[in-house]
């Protein structure tokens, strides 16, 4: 059973596996800072000045008491929140994280799908008594020897 897995780690399906985790992480951080550092104080900006990662909502007050000026003081003061901003930064992180992977899928679809180019010639054709395959320019069905019709440029091409 060791070997079975040691080769099924070495294939390569392990170690792409582990690659795309590590490199996924990384890519998640990079999103949370484009949403945090670069996304939400620009849409704050656009709302009036609205930041969305003080966002929240206070369903009970801890000590001292409200109002509280950012999630950071209220959670220091024992608070209990809604953090309706950390939310908001978690959707929009899950779409922009979805959107990338969705493009990276798409474009490796289209690197294996075979292009449509013309379809090769046709070589054979049934024979229409025997059913049998016989090569497209027969005039004769070597299976049950009846006549064939002759090849049209519909059968050649």
């Amino acid at each position: 059973m060791l070997e079975e897995y040691k080769k099924f780690a070495i294939r390569g399906n392990v170690i792409d596996m582990a690659v795309g985790i590590i490199i996924g992480g990384a890519f998640g951080t990079v999103v949370q800072s484009l949403v945090k550092d670069i996304l939400t104080p620009s849409l704050g900006l656009l709302t009036g000045g609205i930041d969305f990662a003080n966002l929240f909502f206070v369903l009970r007050e801890g000590t001292p008491g409200a109002p509280y000026t950012t999630l950071q003081a209220a959670q220091d003061a024992g608070a209990v929140t809604v953090n309706v901003g950390t939310f908001i930064n978690a959707v929009v992180s899950f779409l922009i994280v979805s959107f990338a992977v969705f493009l990276l899928v798409r474009y490796i679809n289209q690197l294996r799908e075979p292009d449509e180019g013309p379809s090769p010639p046709k070589t054979i054709k049934k024979c229409p008594h025997c059913v049998s395959d016989v090569p497209v320019q027969a005039t004769r069905c070597p299976h049950c020897t009846s006549d064939l019709p002759e090849p049209s440029e519909a059968d050649s091409a």
